[in-house]
């Protein structure tokens, strides 16, 4: 028996084969939301270096601060804290699926640079109707940064209608409440130490549509990438 066990991979203590089906699932449900993680944020990334990097060719100044940065980027990780606790849809229990570079790859080059475009459009906005100054362009791209960045996950997150695949509360809670965060900065006694002013409300109704448009195109574009890559992804 002793030598037995020391050859063994697994031992099991009960006679229960059960034990084995559920870290099955368990295994499966912990890959698939850690694939929720690295899509959401490699496509993010990738938009987000296109941005600043047009944004320094463009603009007079930097489009954000270090320190707003390091702030977007914590807020932004604080925000998916409880991804590990995520659901996951049934049909991504069914099958073991296996890490696939190419299919990480394409996504981010599918998803990324529709983040790039709506922060051209924030950009051009910003300058255009709200006549922004400095400050105020780093306190309306911050905002707006971390809306798309911290939503978007409740359309990563799953392949069905993300209206009919319900996230665990905890993520959606923290969510939505990083993002409340996120609007209320500029308005708070530590926002001239961030670098931050007062947005003007008309600045929040153009959010609500952007942010209303990049979803559903983030939608159309999930369901075309599934459509053309999800096939030779799970073989």
């Amino acid at each position: 028996v002793d030598v037995a066990k020391q050859a063994a991979a697994m031992i099991l203590l009960e006679n229960d084969l059960g034990v084995l089906h559920a870290g099955i699932l368990e295994g499966r449900r912990t890959f698939g939301n850690v694939m929720k993680y690295i899509m959401m944020a490699t496509s993010s990334n990738f938009g987000n270096m296109f941005s600043m990097a047009a944004a320094a060719l463009i603009l007079p100044f930097l489009p954000m601060l270090p320190l707003q940065i390091l702030l977007n980027n914590l807020l932004y990780d604080f925000s998916e804290l409880p991804l590990p606790l995520d659901n996951v849809d049934e049909e991504d229990l069914v099958r073991p699926r296996r890490w696939d570079m190419t299919f990480i790859r394409n996504f981010m080059l599918t998803i990324g640079p529709i983040s790039s475009l709506f922060d051209l459009l924030t950009f051009y906005l910003l300058m255009t109707l709200l006549k922004a100054d400095e400050t105020l362009f780093h306190t309306g791209w911050f905002v707006e940064s971390i809306a798309t960045q911290v939503l978007v996950i409740f359309v990563i997150r799953t392949r069905r209608n993300p209206l009919r695949s319900h996230p665990h509360p905890w993520l959606t809670w923290l969510s939505l409440g990083v993002v409340a965060l996120a609007m209320l900065l500029p308005f708070s006694p530590v926002a001239s130490g961030l670098g931050f002013v007062p947005l003007p409300l008309e600045f929040f109704g153009l959010l609500a549509v952007l942010l209303a448009v990049y979803l559903s195109l983030v939608e159309l574009g999930k369901r075309w990438f599934y459509k053309r890559y999800a096939a030779p992804a799970e073989n």
